[in-house]
């Protein structure tokens, strides 16, 4: 499921209960839109915001769409799902996810891929079985950290930064490459500190994160670069392509196999994506 389609280099957070915000995202060169119904959204606006989500849906042609329903343990867990089901969605985002029922009944209602955010410690230390998980003939689709969560679970002081979490991060990453689904990075608050956002951009894409999650337009082009091969990448892919003959050999200053030029068509292929319309 998850190698048909590309892993969003980018995936954009929208209050779905903020029309501005909806159709501002449609002329960004985001990967995909999350509209949101859970924590950006006020209990009073529960319901309109989530037939704005679902109107919405068909509305972002090129990008990839996900509507993240309210929590399992929520009243509106039901009928966000059910409501998901019938949008032009193309996954069901689910928050706070600890055991694999979650994602089985999110997939059951919804019939769509799911998209599992990982924002405890109990889902830290669920994640190898929360990745494998399949049912309803739905399979999980990736991966999401949630970081804010995460780092209020493990109690960390305000000034620890994410050195903290890198474990949790191996974790879930370890696992999503054992399965083959996508895995994106968590969410940077600071929304002026763009050096510090593409510090954590290009921390996160070197611990191996397919790509990251955004709260404001303004992130968008920053993680697309980090997220993207340079042209120094590509010429390299292309030379060591060009270079191979088969098996192991030699390759300028270093030995190389298949698996290396495998790796090197993957490169060539996610800097000449395109992100297909749903």
């Amino acid at each position: 499921m998850s190698q048909a389609i590309l892993a969003p280099r980018t995936a954009l957070f929208l209050p779905a209960s903020n029309p501005r915000a909806i159709e501002k995202a449609r002329g960004l060169a985001v990967d995909m839109v999350i509209l949101d119904l859970e924590d950006a959204v006020k209990e009073a606006d529960k319901d309109g915001a989530r037939e704005a989500a679902c109107a919405a849906a068909a509305t972002y042609p090129g990008k990839l769409v996900g509507i993240r329903a309210n929590a399992k343990d929520s009243d509106h867990w039901k009928d966000d799902l059910k409501a998901i089901r019938e949008s032009d969605a193309d996954y069901v985002v689910i928050p706070k996810v600890e055991a694999p029922d979650a994602i089985t009944w999110a997939a059951y209602y919804s019939k769509k891929p799911v998209l599992a955010m990982i924002e405890t410690p109990a889902g830290v230390m669920n994640v190898a079985q929360l990745a494998s998980t399949e049912s309803w003939g739905v399979e999980l689709a990736g991966l999401i950290m949630g970081t804010n969560d995460l780092a209020v679970g493990l109690k960390l002081p305000p000034a620890a930064g994410r050195t903290p979490m890198h474990l949790c991060f191996q974790l879930a990453i370890l696992s999503a490459r054992a399965r083959d689904v996508w895995v994106l990075d968590g969410v940077f608050n600071a929304l002026d500190d763009a050096a510090g956002f593409e510090a954590e951009c290009i921390e996160g894409r070197n611990l191996g994160f397919d790509g990251k999650t955004l709260i404001h337009p303004n992130q968008v082009d920053i993680a697309t670069r980090v997220y993207s091969p340079n042209e120094q990448d590509i010429a390299e892919a292309e030379a060591l392509i060009a270079a191979s003959t088969g098996g192991a050999e030699r390759y300028r200053d270093r030995m190389i196999e298949e698996m290396h030029v495998e790796a090197a068509r993957a490169l060539l292929v996610r800097a000449a994506r395109a992100i297909p319309p749903s």
